[in-house]
């Protein structure tokens, strides 16, 4: 039946080819047809619901390595282009497998694009699919290689955190030790041994809080928290710091608003803006801290008159261990995971947080939570009061 439409235009032809001719392209053209049917056939059926539920992108390729079948993973990749791959090393990946006995898995770096020279690292995974058709299952991996690169920073960064301290411990304990008769250098190096020891501390202290706040049950009593309380202690805490500095603090905003979660962890964040904020500005500026509520939306936001942030730097600055300015910072006794914490403790909360920079004129940094509602009650398993 699917082939009738082709008798007609066979004895068109024939009129100008002749009666044998006519006979030769009416079987050719019905034995083409039957070939057709024959490949449908041979792959599986529902091979494209398989293809659509699995996480990894799929390609199914016939014996000429045309793209039989493709996921939209595969497409999005830039893998196919219509019935093409474009990528020579996954059709030699494909020519290897016709001929193995057992499924192949290749790490691979394929072109992202005709131009430039970065890669895209992938996990290909290739096997015979019946006895015409070679599956091939394709992972990106980027984001994996990028997870173990933050982890080898972190590690060469904390390890050369904690090596500052410690050295400066062990000198002034042997300086300590030649010292002894003289009193004055006694308590001069007894003041840098507590001061070392302090920011060892505190690295520690934080390191830990991190390591908790990226824990999935970080919030495990969530409570209703008054917003302009925690704001108060926040400020509170820096007031010293921002008088030694001559940075004038003000509050300004709503100061009623309600959230759902840990008060404590709340007032660290808010505390570690305020106190980056007091870092990077100069003497005699002002840093302000308001509060509104906007839709739902309960927002902290941080602004300072000082140095700013450059462009390529606004999503490195929650990065654990790095600095805008290392000097400054390191003069300062900061850790470099300060915004980290808040970045972390905020998500832990439901919401975000926003950078607004300008190099030489200040920064805002937007802490956005939930307010609190029955909703977000019912949400969280609580009652609202």
């Amino acid at each position: 039946m699917q082939s009738a439409w082709l008798v007609p235009l066979a004895m068109l032809l024939g009129l100008i080819l002749g009666v044998g001719a006519t006979l030769l392209l009416v079987a050719a053209m019905r034995s083409g047809s039957r070939a057709v049917e024959a490949v449908a056939e041979d792959v599986p059926d529902g091979m494209d619901g398989v293809l659509g539920a699995l996480e990894s992108a799929g390609l199914v390729l016939d014996p000429s390595n045309s793209v039989a079948k493709a996921s939209a993973g595969a497409v999005a990749l830039g893998l196919v282009n219509g019935r093409s791959l474009t990528q020579p090393l996954l059709a030699q990946l494909a020519d290897e497998a016709r001929t193995s006995d057992a499924p192949l898995m290749r790490q691979l770096t394929l072109p992202r694009g005709p131009f430039g020279t970065a890669g895209l690292p992938v996990t290909v995974r290739a096997t015979r699919l019946g006895t015409r058709y070679i599956l091939l299952l394709v992972d990106d991996r980027s984001e994996s290689i990028r997870l173990e690169e933050v982890r080898r920073d972190f590690v060469a960064n904390i390890s050369h955190e904690l090596k500052t301290p410690i050295g400066a411990i062990s000198l002034l304990s042997e300086a300590l030790d030649s010292a002894a008769d003289e009193p004055a250098v006694v308590r001069r190096f007894a003041n840098r041994l507590a001061a070392e020891s302090s920011r060892l501390s505190h690295i520690t202290a934080e390191i830990i809080e991190l390591s908790r706040l990226q824990a999935t049950d970080a919030l495990h009593a969530p409570e209703l928290v008054d917003v302009g309380h925690v704001v108060a202690s926040a400020i509170d805490q820096n007031t010293v710091a921002a008088a030694a500095a001559n940075i004038e603090l003000v509050r300004g905003g709503k100061k009623h608003a309600q959230v759902y979660g840990d008060e404590a962890l709340l007032i660290v964040a808010v505390h570690n803006v305020i106190a980056n904020a007091i870092q990077y500005s100069s003497a005699g500026s002002r840093v302000g801290v308001g509060v509104r509520v906007d839709d739902g939306l309960v927002e902290i936001a941080v602004t300072d008159q000082g140095i700013g942030i450059a462009d390529d730097e606004r999503e490195r600055v929650f990065e654990r261990f790095y600095r805008v300015d290392p000097a400054r910072s390191r003069n300062t006794g900061g850790t470099g995971l300060g915004l980290s914490i808040v970045k972390h403790v905020v998500q832990n909360h439901g919401g975000e947080v926003r950078l607004w920079s300008q190099p030489g004129h200040g920064s805002t940094f937007t802490l956005r939570l939930p307010e609190a509602s029955d909703y977000r009650a019912a949400t969280l398993g609580l009652e609202k009061k």
